[in-house]
């Protein structure tokens, strides 16, 4: 089994964790219907992406 020859500093496992921390997403607010979502996809809720329909979904 392997095992590791000697002690890492803590400065050295913070910089290793630092890396795994999860992005903050971005969010923009959809210009037909007004809820917020990721930016360049087509909005959950009306199914419109650049001015244009994309998905039929049932009118709010």
């Amino acid at each position: 089994m392997a095992v590791p020859k000697r002690k890492h500093s803590k400065s050295r496992a913070r910089k290793v964790k630092a890396g795994l921390r999860k992005t903050i997403i971005s969010m923009r607010e959809c210009s037909r219907c007004g809820t917020m979502g990721p930016p360049h996809t087509v909005c959950d809720s009306c199914g419109y992406y650049a001015g244009r329909e994309v998905i039929q979904k049932d009118e709010f």
